[in-house]
Order: structure tokens, then C-alpha cells, then sequence
């Protein structure tokens, strides 16, 4: 027994059997060559959307750290993915130390101002110890000393040339 074959349009037949025109295949090639780039390297690797380089989870939250300096304690709000320079830059504006004579001290340790609180375990509600470092002091002082003369040597030396 033959099966007979559905009714249809010709305009369906003609849209099975002939190929897209010409502008819906550039607009579909254009958006497979949108969707791939070639690297510096020569690797050919899918382009990426301008939102995935966004983190894709919850906002990075916000944490309270008590800092002790001088038998005072400071309240600081602070992401808590920043870095300890982060948190010094914090408390300068607060103590008036300078960023670079300042040592802060967690869990009986010195910490380093490239190294980031959520990597050093600090949480929510953690105490810190803010110290004075003289020997730091000491190097800045000289150094600003260094400068200012070089400073005055040059404007001399422009003095001289103008006259």
C-alpha cells in the first residue's frame, strides 16, 4: 500500500528546495564571525560577552574591621576581598600615618600590603593592631631629603641657564 504524500503550498516546495538568499546568508555568517576571535597567541577561541568578565555570583560583601592604633579603636567598613595597602590607605585618612609607616599586625603576624584580607582569613568583626614602623619613616625622610635637593640642584642649574 502507498502512502500519499501531505498536501502542500508552493511556497513551502520552494522554500525546502532552494537555498536562503543571499542577505539572510550574510547576516547568519556575519553572526558566526561575530561570535569567534583569534587570540594574540594564534588560538581561535569564542568571543566573550562584555558581562562575563563581571562575576557571575553574589556582590563581594562588605566587612567591619576593628583596628586598634594608639589605645583607640577605628571602625573600618571595608570590601573584604581588598588588600591590606587598601586597608592602610583606609587608615591614613584616620590616623594621619602614611601608608608606608604603617605595620598591621593580624593574628601575631606583620602583614604585607599586596596580601588580601580574605586570603589572610580575615572575616567580619576580626581586630587588627596598627603599629608605627620608625625604620620606614626613616627611609621616606631621607628619601624626600634626596629629592628636595636634587630638586634645588636642578632649579639652580635652570637659574644659571637663564641668565
Amino acid at each position: 500500500m502507498m502512502r500519499a504524500r501531505p498536501k502542500c503550498t508552493f511556497t513551502d516546495a520552494m522554500r525546502e528546495s532552494s537555498p536562503p538568499p543571499p542577505a539572510a546568508a550574510a547576516s547568519a555568517a556575519a553572526v558566526k564571525e561575530d561570535e569567534w576571535e583569534v587570540r594574540p597567541g594564534g588560538m581561535l577561541v569564542q568571543r566573550r560577552s562584555p558581562d562575563a568578565d563581571a562575576p557571575a555570583g553574589a556582590p563581594v560583601p562588605t566587612i567591619r574591621v576593628k583596628v586598634k592604633f594608639n589605645g583607640v579603636y577605628h571602625e573600618i567598613y571595608i570590601n573584604s576581598q581588598a588588600s591590606f595597602g587598601e586597608l592602610k590607605k583606609m587608615l591614613s585618612v584616620r590616623t594621619g600615618l602614611h601608608p608606608e609607616d604603617q605595620k598591621l599586625v593580624y593574628k601575631d603576624k606583620e602583614r604585607d600590603s599586596k596580601a588580601f584580607l580574605d586570603m589572610a582569613g580575615v572575616k567580619d568583626h576580626s581586630k587588627m593592631v596598627l603599629l608605627e614602623d620608625p625604620a620606614a619613616q626613616a627611609r621616606r625622610l631621607l628619601e624626600q631629603r634626596r629629592a628636595d635637593k636634587a630638586e634645588r640642584a636642578a632649579k639652580s642649574i635652570s637659574r644659571i641657564s637663564l641668565d
